[in-house]
């Protein structure tokens, strides 16, 4: 036979199975029992609970709901499991015990329903804590088939467009993205429990800034304005600590016009923090901190294992200069030629690094960096005092004003996190905008714009401040041991089917 043939003879079989059970479904609305119309079931014990408190529940009537995963019938008795949120469990349905005309309706019914049961809770003869059911209902009729249960389902595009059924054929994606709350929650109380108050700033920007990325650009039709989605809310989380509020977060979505890969989606999730009086030390032992317990929290421990490879996230962590790390794993020193652009161009080429004729000795050292070091560094490591260049918002080191108090914070070769002393001078900031702004003018579509009221919140003066952020894909990423930033988000951006 053909593959077509058997493609073709494969979709009259699936459209008959589809037929059925619309036909089972018409069945249970003509006796009066339509599923859909039910509008709640009392539910009295989840899965997970009667298994973990057994000795307890033993001969008591439980009533609880989920999706029937399998079937075994035996004639004149069958068996389900039936999975809710918290896990599976066993049910025993005996025709004696439900009546023959409950136990006949069974056909109606199919892999993949919702159902709600009513039974005692006991255990087999083969030691499996089930539940002996008294009555059975269903909730919601599955009118489509799921994938078949050997096999799972593995075609990734189905899995990240149809996330409903990952969820449900595949019981450890959920449990990545219970871990992605508790993750969240953690950090939440971690921050709150060292005097930091949350707050929520715009997601709609007239002037995209707090960081060099392409923004997504809309339309206000009232105003008759365009707006850009968020790229990062540091500017007015600076705002708020120019007004005094010393210690704010925020959790929430940022927005980045860019290339999709493993490590970067359209939309993600981050968390900035700032605190009045501190600098980007600070933020670093900040950092350290808060990883390790939600990791001691989470994972149960300072080590954790991603892709094969143990990460040891035990304090404290080995903190190197960028000038340092280049010199160390690409073999170049750049402060034998400090501020020479031409050599630094130079050195660059002889590794390989592709640089633009007009690029700084701080812009060649960054893409040096970027192209030589990043991929070896594995463990947790702070690499720190960046080129003024690339760090528009950072405040500069007294005795090197060529380079920031800046850090970023990688982990299995990726950034986890960002961070710095923040630039409080509002004449140095405005310089820096307008070379921003001379940037953009070029062609450069991910430079900052001038934002003046900015500046003139500056000018009012801020305090001494660090300011922190972390990407929190990449940090449950890590945590979860997921190679790829859309197994982490639960409705990741997909192109559209033609």
């Amino acid at each position: 036979m053909s593959k077509d043939m058997q493609l073709e003879n494969e979709q009259l079989e699936l459209s008959e199975i589809l037929k059925i059970r619309r036909d089972k479904l018409a069945r249970l609305q003509g006796k009066g029992e339509d599923p859909y119309a039910i509008t709640s079931y009392d539910v009295t014990a989840k899965n997970a609970d009667i298994v973990a408190n057994f000795e307890e529940l033993e001969g008591k009537e439980v009533s609880v709901a989920g999706r029937i995963m399998s079937w075994r019938d035996m004639g004149k008795v069958s068996f389900i499991d039936l999975h809710d949120a918290s896990g599976r469990i066993q049910v025993y349905i005996k025709i004696d015990d439900v009546g023959q005309e409950q136990y006949e309706n069974l056909a109606n019914f199919d892999i993949g329903d919702i159902a709600g049961v009513k039974g005692t809770v006991f255990r087999t003869r083969r030691g499996e804590i089930s539940i002996h059911c008294s009555g059975i209902t269903m909730l919601a009729k599955s009118l489509l088939v799921l994938p078949e249960k050997w096999h799972g389902l593995k075609d990734t595009d189905i899995r990240y467009r149809q996330r409903y059924l990952d969820l449900i054929v595949n019981p450890e994606v959920k449990d990545t993205f219970v871990k992605r709350s508790r993750i969240i929650s953690s950090i939440r109380q971690y921050l709150d429990s060292k005097g930091f108050m949350e707050v929520e700033t715009p997601i709609l920007n007239t002037i995209p800034g707090g960081a060099n990325a392409r923004p997504f650009i809309t339309h206000h039709n009232t105003l008759d304005i365009d707006l850009y989605l968020r790229i990062a809310p540091e500017l007015f989380l600076k705002r708020l600590i120019v007004g005094g509020m010393e210690k704010v977060y925020e959790i929430g979505r940022l927005f980045r016009n860019e290339g999709m890969s493993v490590k970067h989606n359209p939309e993600f999730t981050a968390i900035e923090v700032y605190e009045a009086y501190n600098d980007y030390k600070g933020m670093m032992d900040l950092a350290e901190d808060m990883i390790v317990t939600i990791a001691r929290k989470v994972c149960g421990g300072d080590k954790v294992v991603y892709q094969g490879e143990e990460i040891d996230l035990t304090p404290p962590w080995k903190r190197i200069s960028m000038i340092e790390a280049v010199k160390a794993y690409a073999g170049v020193d750049f402060d034998e030629f400090r501020l020479d652009h031409e050599k630094a161009r130079e050195a660059a080429k002889s590794l390989g690094v592709e640089v633009e004729k007009n690029d700084s000795w701080g812009e060649v050292l960054n893409k040096v960096f970027e192209e030589k070091v990043e991929e070896h560094l594995m463990q947790p490591t702070f690499i720190i005092d960046y080129p003024v260049e690339v760090s528009p918002l950072a405040k500069r080191k007294a005795d090197r004003p060529e380079l920031t108090e800046r850090f970023e914070l990688f982990i299995c070769r990726r950034e986890i996190a960002n961070a710095y002393s923040e630039l409080n001078n509002p004449i140095d900031q405005k310089e820096r905008f307008l070379r921003q702004v001379a940037l953009r003018e070029g062609g450069n579509d991910e430079a900052s714009m001038m934002d003046e009221d900015f500046v003139t919140a500056l000018e009012y003066g801020m305090p001494p401040t660090g300011g922190l952020g972390i990407g929190i894909d990449r940090l449950v990423m890590l945590l979860c041991d997921q190679s790829s930033i859309r197994d982490v988000l639960l409705f990741p951006t997909m192109k559209p089917k033609e």
